[in-house]
């Protein structure tokens, strides 16, 4: 008999994990999935297109608030879990909820949902969403391109529109984030690259993503969402942990599983943590993958116009994921607003408006950061709403990306950079040449 499935995520790995472990086989019946974190992803279904012959009228998307209800009436026999960045008492929770319905409670191994590649394969992951993966991955692009390498990157999933469309996408130029209507969150993740002269996929079908990255690649980039693990087998796997949440690296899911891969992994912010916390992170590396080199590194500041801080009331915008499910009570830009002499950080709660109103009743331990949250149109009119209504001098935009040119921002704003600064003898491109890629 086949055994029903019911998927858990949140428009990413749960498709992957579908698409890899599910689609073509005949012992199991995919019956739902359902959806979390991300905001309007419930109420569609995940298309005939791409679920392939065994489901030609696709498979439908709850959200994950009716769990209970569909184990129940959909006589699920299993729930496979397929998100990351949850800590390991919110799973086990679920994990409770899941088997008091009567059904069974399911992590996919590492190995058979990854997909391997013809060509070299280098994997950034993290240990939680804000590490420093971004900085990390444009390291190693660098050092591959000064090597003679033609690299291409590929990003983790962020499929919030019409799925089929988005099977496989391309982004060479800035014009492409406008052509497949990019929301903030993935401008932040894919412009960079751009920005660096390189390529990114990224979209739903993740092994027909690489085979179409294989033919313009020498050498493969998976940059990582949240503290997933890679959808590929890795060659390299560099993991980055943050010494501002010392000890998260011991008990988040899959982050944990992700620092126990790593060849490598990167202390990334040494320059702003306290001693103390970089000691007891380097502590539970060494406990759990003694193994792995560890290389030191910084996260120094570049500010465009450091005068539009010094001395005014600013507003903060920091990366939205990171100050909601990942947990950060600050960011580039707040580290920018101390460093630049700011006279005061604003509070923006008292001007947001509809769905950024919202995020901060869900995540109501933000505090005075606006986090730069723009899952569609509606939402990125929010935000801008909420910036232009704040009484500020001047905005510090500490996203990866150009927020003044996507929103039409009323007051004077400044963007906030950084890029990972290696420190002492172990580095990435001494990796990467132990390894055999350069």
């Amino acid at each position: 008999m086949k055994k029903n499935i019911l998927i858990m995520g949140a428009a990413g790995r749960d498709f992957h994990n579908f698409n890899v472990v599910f689609r073509n086989n005949e012992d199991y019946n995919v019956v739902a999935f359902t959806a979390t974190q991300i905001p309007n992803i419930d109420g569609r279904s995940y298309p005939a297109e791409l679920a392939g012959k065994l489901y030609p009228s696709g498979i439908k998307i709850y959200e994950e608030k009716e769990l209970v209800r569909l184990i129940k009436e959909l006589n699920v026999h299993e729930v496979v879990f397929s998100y990351s960045d949850v800590n390991f008492n919110y799973i086990m929770t679920k994990a409770s909820i899941v088997n008091a319905a009567g059904a069974s409670f399911k992590l996919l191994g590492a190995d058979e949902t990854m997909v391997k590649s013809t060509k070299p394969l280098i994997a950034v992951v993290a240990v939680r969403t804000g590490c420093g993966k971004s900085q990390t991955s444009r390291k190693v692009v660098n050092i591959l391109r000064e090597a003679g390498k033609r690299v291409v990157a590929i990003r983790h999933p962020m499929p919030y529109g019409n799925l089929a469309e988005q099977k496989v996408q391309r982004f060479g130029s800035i014009g492409d984030l406008k052509k497949h209507h990019c929301t903030i969150e993935e401008i932040e993740e894919y412009e960079p690259h751009i920005a660096n002269g390189g390529v990114i996929y990224a979209g739903v079908d993740y092994e027909a993503i690489l085979r179409e990255a294989e033919k313009e690649a020498d050498v493969i980039i998976w940059d990582g969402g949240n503290n997933d693990t890679s959808f590929y087998k890795a060659d390299v796997t560099f993991t980055v942990v943050d010494p501002h949440r010392p000890g998260h690296e011991m008990y988040y899911y899959p982050g944990n599983t992700c620092l126990r891969l790593a060849d490598a992994v990167v202390i990334n912010k040494i320059d702003s943590a306290e001693p103390k916390n970089v000691k007891t992170v380097r502590e539970n590396i060494r406990s759990v993958n003694p193994g792995a080199l560890i290389i030191d590194g910084a996260s120094p500041i570049f500010v465009d116009n450091p005068e539009i801080i010094r001395g005014k009331r600013v507003l903060v915008v920091e990366d939205g994921p990171t100050l909601t499910h990942g947990e950060m009570t600050y960011g580039a830009g707040t580290v920018a607003a101390w460093n630049f002499g700011a006279a005061e950080l604003i509070d923006p709660r008292p001007y947001t408006v509809n769905s950024i109103t919202a995020t901060f009743k869900k995540y109501p331990k933000i505090g005075t950061l606006l986090p730069a949250m723009g899952y569609g149109d509606e939402q990125m009119n929010d935000l801008e709403t909420t910036i232009n209504n704040t009484d500020c001098d001047s905005v510090i935009i500490g996203t990866p990306i150009d927020l003044g040119r996507i929103l039409k921002i009323n007051k004077p704003h400044t963007r906030v950079r950084y890029e990972l600064q290696e420190l002492g003898a172990n580095t990435v491109e001494k990796v990467l040449r132990e390894k055999g890629i350069i």
